[in-house]
């Protein structure tokens, strides 16, 4: 049987570039990556995994549901101190919403309004 044994990336598109790059680069401390293109955006590295952020005229539109952020789109990535977390977020004046469903995970927004959440590593103490 054939099938995916590996996620290689994901693409998110941004309206403004360096704000994206000052969210993904600065507040969440993600290394950039050589890119090949010339169209504008920007790479980021984690382990085995990128994202890639493209600069479009019509971005992802912002969640309309103020109280579960989880139900759109949204792309997930592991944390070893979600507290941390949490506290870089909002000490960078990010949107912190946690999980309504209890669970030891939080979403916020980039500055396009991309939903991201971000959750314990599974065998791992949070």
């Amino acid at each position: 049987m054939i099938s995916p044994h590996a996620s290689l990336h994901v693409a998110l598109n941004v309206s403004d570039l360096a704000q994206a790059e000052a969210f993904y680069g600065g507040v969440l401390g993600l290394q950039t990556v050589e890119r090949p293109f010339s169209f504008p955006g920007q790479w980021y590295q984690i382990g085995g995994f990128q994202i890639h952020l493209i600069v479009a005229d019509k971005p992802y539109s912002r969640p309309q549901d103020t109280e579960k952020w989880g139900r759109y789109a949204h792309l997930a990535l592991a944390v070893r101190d979600l507290e941390a977390m949490a506290a870089v977020l909002e000490q960078a004046g990010c949107p912190v919403q946690r999980s309504a469903s209890g669970r030891a995970a939080l979403f916020t927004q980039d500055p396009d309004g991309n939903v991201i959440e971000l959750t314990c590593v599974l065998d791992e103490p949070c």
